[in-house]
């Protein structure tokens, strides 16, 4: 049954002129648990005091809204994923839905989503440890975890999925543990917690404005479902299950991060916003402490640490097959689009993504609150990028399409996520449209030099 479904999924990709050269390796289960990972059970945990301070002390709410807006992202990824099962996740997707040179920007804009990721936790982990331990810098924390992680990426995406699937048990146990001691802290009254509404709605404070704004910083807890998507070519079940792995863990992640905030909200009601910086970063460790003393905080940090390191691999190959993807239809040097003979992996994307998140964490590590707004600007160009290539791909639902699917489920989540846009910080949008601006030269210049943007594994 496995060869089967490997090869109907081979053929899906040759029927789009292209040839198999990734490993087919990765079931339902694999996919799942890579987004899973690359989402994070407890990612809400890292940015906790962000988004608290943003919300004025109404988490739950950002979160619950933010499944919303996320769920008919998903659907645009599942609807254009079945139509063009390829790596390179927005970029493949936009480039044939809307035209090669949108494709480019498309891919351009979510580059700065993954290609920042991978720095947002190389220097939040370093943040943290240094918070625990103030006599361990930063610096070489973040030279470790890089050489690390190119080198699990570089061995393989097989070895990638096994060194997962152990850091989400670990995650899992912490995220139980917590609930647990969540519970427990609960009945006990501690630290003067109880069933409140603060954490999930205060009328007299709530605004639109205040929670789309908060939304800008809290959507980085949900990036990772749309990484599923450039794995496409090392599934087995091919676009199937690309599409059924981005439904479950979008949704199974977002459920747990509505609970894991609102019990958070209980133990801090009326405190007062957390001072920017490290404060604010490491604010879930007060909570830590508050439920479970010095163990626990220790523990939260360390499987925290290892959650994002893992969703670190997911980030370092994704970004890769993105590279891959655009190196492969010439939009990129195509030196990029090499795969290694022994491990079948896109080994020069990951490379040069370990250089530049080299240079990127070194610059960003006293900016962590700035480094999340940008990264989450960058996701939030691509996915309106890729809603409206699902319009003009099938045409409102006239091209053998779905009016709800293809229409109006995509224009709703463009306008959600346009409006996320709008309220997000002033720096993160100035930042996100100089990137923009960039990619819009290298097309003038590529133009310019008579060098037409093609679609295509051939020139």
């Amino acid at each position: 049954m496995a060869d089967i479904e490997r090869g109907a999924a081979a053929a899906e990709l040759e029927a789009l002129g292209y040839r198999q050269e990734l490993r087919r390796s990765l079931s339902l289960f694999d996919l799942v648990v890579w987004g899973l990972l690359f989402i994070g059970p407890i990612a809400p945990f890292s940015v906790f005091g962000f988004v608290y301070n943003a919300s004025h002390g109404m988490p739950a709410l950002v979160y619950a809204v933010g499944l919303v807006a996320m769920l008919f992202t998903a659907l645009s990824y599942m609807a254009m994923g079945r139509e063009f099962p390829l790596s390179g996740s927005v970029y493949a997707y936009v480039a044939r839905g809307a035209g090669e040179t949108f494709g480019f920007l498309a891919g351009w804009a979510i580059l700065l989503d993954y290609v920042l990721l991978p720095t947002l936790v190389y220097v939040g982990t370093a943040t943290a440890f240094h918070v625990l331990f103030p006599w361990l810098p930063k610096t070489p924390q973040i030279l470790v975890y890089i050489a690390a992680i190119t080198w699990v990426n570089l061995a393989g995406v097989s070895l990638a999925t096994w060194v997962n699937r152990v850091m989400l048990a670990l995650n899992i146990a912490v995220l139980v543990l917590f609930l647990v001691l969540a519970a427990n802290g609960l009945a006990r009254g501690t630290a003067g917690a109880h069933l409140d509404l603060a954490p999930l709605i205060q009328p007299g404070v709530v605004t639109p404005k205040l929670i789309f704004g908060a939304l800008s910083l809290a959507v980085l807890s949900f990036l990772g479902f749309d990484a599923i998507s450039t794995l496409a070519e090392e599934a087995k079940g091919g676009a199937r299950d690309v599409g059924r792995a981005t439904f479950l863990s979008l949704t199974l992640s977002a459920v747990l991060f509505v609970v894991e905030v609102y019990l958070s909200g209980l133990f801090v009601l009326g405190h007062p916003p957390f001072t920017r910086g490290d404060d604010a970063a490491t604010a879930f460790l007060l909570i830590a402490r508050i439920l479970g003393g010095e163990p626990f905080r220790f523990f939260v940090a360390f499987a925290g640490a290892a959650g994002s390191l893992a969703a670190a691999v997911v980030a370092q190959a994704a970004t890769a097959r993105i590279l891959y993807g655009m190196a492969r239809d010439g939009q990129l040097p195509r030196a990029l689009a090499h795969v290694s003979g022994d491990h079948q992996v896109p080994d020069r994307g990951v490379m040069l993504i370990s250089v530049v998140t080299l240079g990127t964490s070194l610059f960003f590590q006293e900016r962590l609150q700035q480094l999340t707004a940008l990264v989450t600007c960058g996701a939030m160009l691509g996915f309106l990028a890729l809603h409206a290539s699902v319009v003009i791909h099938f045409r409102g639902g006239a091209r053998g399409g779905n009016l709800a699917r293809h229409l109006l489920a995509p224009v709703i989540g463009a306008a959600i996520i346009a409006y996320v846009l709008w309220n997000a910080e002033p720096a993160a949008k100035i930042g996100a449209a100089l990137w923009l601006v960039l990619g819009v030269l290298i097309v003038a210049v590529q133009k310019l030099r008579g060098r037409r943007l093609t679609l295509g594994p051939e020139l």
